[in-house]
């Protein structure tokens, strides 16, 4: 009796803490992400300059294979879905973007292509500081922001999302 109640709490205590590991940021962000996008652009965290300047002059489109190369730095990435939000006119360099990764890839790779990759001077005629790349992720949802202005506010209010 003893032998079967102990394998029934083993059990148990297997169960409990597999439930427990498996966090949000590790699943990474739910919902699509253009939400996810405007969550980010919604922060107290940016400047009133990036509200009022940069943000009504941003849209945002998908990144596909034959685009992907320009915003991500490099073709053939695997991910599941991505989108990228950069000027409609360019007055200064500035993209972000979201990258959600297949299940089961390996993030730190994923991460490390595109920044050892991603071009910082892309732009005709402008480029910003290679200090001012963010490359980070909750989860299976990476991004990109490359901007000489709020990109730590950027970064800052992507993080917040994970609480």
């Amino acid at each position: 009796m003893k032998k079967i109640f102990l394998v029934l709490l083993a059990v148990t205590l297997l169960f409990s803490v597999s439930a427990c590991s498996n966090t949000g940021s590790e699943q990474g962000l739910e919902g699509d992400l253009e939400s996810i996008l405007e969550k980010i652009y919604e922060s107290d965290e940016l400047s009133g300059d990036f509200k009022e300047y940069t943000l009504p002059g941003l849209i945002t489109s998908e990144i596909t294979e034959e685009n992907c190369e320009y915003h991500l730095g490099k073709s053939g990435l695997e991910y599941e879905e991505a989108i990228v939000s950069e000027p409609e006119m360019m007055g200064s360099p500035y993209a972000l973007c979201l990258v959600r990764a297949k299940e089961g890839a390996d993030i730190e790779k994923l991460k490390s292509e595109i920044k050892e990759n991603v071009n910082p001077n892309k732009w005709v005629c402008v480029g910003v500081d290679p200090s001012n790349i963010i490359v980070d992720n909750i989860g299976d949802l990476v991004i990109l922001i490359m901007s000489d202005t709020d990109a730590q506010a950027l970064h800052s209010a992507f993080l917040a999302l994970a609480k």
